[in-house]
């Protein structure tokens, strides 16, 4: 008998059939929270099979976990927890958010194209005004999308159904993707949506050409300050920036540069420097930034806890098989590289 610890918001109905077809034992933690912080020893000690958004506080009490599955895509906190050298596996949440957060790509680049923006304030200003600026379309417009994992797939599958040129900017190149959860239906599992594929050392040529960059990939310390001055004085100046991933990994003084000197367009940024950002962050005042509150792929999305619980279930029967896992980390990744 596996014994399972959940630190996560229950989904009932997948519950009930992981209990009806497996011999486990479940202990429920009442109060799920997404942070770090001590649970009860006794009670996490035995757990073989650990289901949360943050490890514990005190995660060195858990000495017989084989498994690891966390309700995030990024996996930053599973650092320094020496998973890889004890032998546990990690499995993420890759997959559950690559549906809103493409739609919230596409969303993002319909509206810097049309300056939707100046028309709402238009609107409330009760200002009639038909400029060209605001009958653009992105058909036949081409999407930089810098990194090519669940959320960039998924964002080309979109673009490419809207007549955009899609260009992909990778570390080795794309593969086609195996043991990863996708919602049936979405993404490019072959990897064979892309116009153009640029590798490393080609990142000023895949900038050069851009309407509208998307970054894409994790935070780690690799990526952590990739885009700075360089990359975005390689963009065109009509060209739009959209960071649905992570703030850090663009220079923040090089992003309000690119802004205020007009080195770029426009930006719509999802993810901040700071949580909540402060209201009197100079992003807030720019006219042709969208900000986001870190939505694009919400928790609170209809959808989220269907598509998270069922990576559970999957990878459980899996482990019960002796399957490999879906979303599984790689030591190099539990390393942050």
């Amino acid at each position: 008998m596996a014994h399972l610890f959940l630190d996560v918001p229950i989904h009932a109905p997948t519950l009930a059939a992981i209990g009806a077809a497996h011999d486990v034992s479940i202990d429920v933690y009442e109060q799920p929270e997404e942070r770090p912080r001590e649970l009860p020893a006794g009670r996490i000690a035995q757990a073989e099979i650990l289901f949360c958004t943050y490890p514990p506080s005190n995660f060195s009490a858990m000495r017989k976990l084989r498994w690891i599955q966390i309700a995030s895509v990024g996996y930053s906190q599973l650092f320094g927890l020496g998973l890889a050298e004890r032998g546990i596996a990690a499995t993420n949440a890759r997959g559950c958010f690559d549906a809103p957060i493409g739609e919230w790509n596409i969303a993002m680049m319909v509206n810097l194209a049309r300056d939707l923006r100046t028309m709402i304030r238009h609107q409330d200003g009760g200002v009639w005004d038909r400029d060209a600026r605001f009958q653009r379309e992105i058909r036949g417009l081409t999407v930089g999308i810098w990194g090519y994992g669940g959320i960039g797939r998924e964002t080309a599958r979109l673009a490419r159904a809207l007549g955009m040129r899609v260009h992909v900017q990778t570390r080795n190149g794309i593969a086609s993707r195996e043991r990863t959860y996708a919602v049936p239906g979405t993404g490019d599992a072959d990897g064979t949506l892309p116009h153009r594929v640029f590798q490393a050392g080609e990142e000023l040529e895949f900038l050069r050409d851009l309407d509208f960059l998307v970054v894409a990939t994790p935070l780690t310390s690799a990526t952590e300050g990739m885009i700075g001055e360089r990359e975005l004085r390689a963009l065109p100046r009509h060209a739009c920036l959209l960071n649905p991933a992570r703030g850090p990994i663009i220079q923040q003084r090089a992003l309000l540069r690119a802004l205020e000197e007009g080195w770029i367009a426009a930006a719509a940024l999802d993810t901040h420097y700071a949580y909540p950002l402060p209201p009197e962050h100079p992003l807030w005042r720019y006219p042709n930034v969208i900000l986001t509150p870190h939505i694009s792929g919400s928790s609170l999305s209809p959808h989220f806890q269907t598509r998270l619980w069922d990576i559970f279930r999957i990878n459980l029967e899996r482990l019960h098989r002796g399957e490999a896992l879906l979303n599984q980390l790689s030591s190099h990744q539990l390393a942050g590289h």
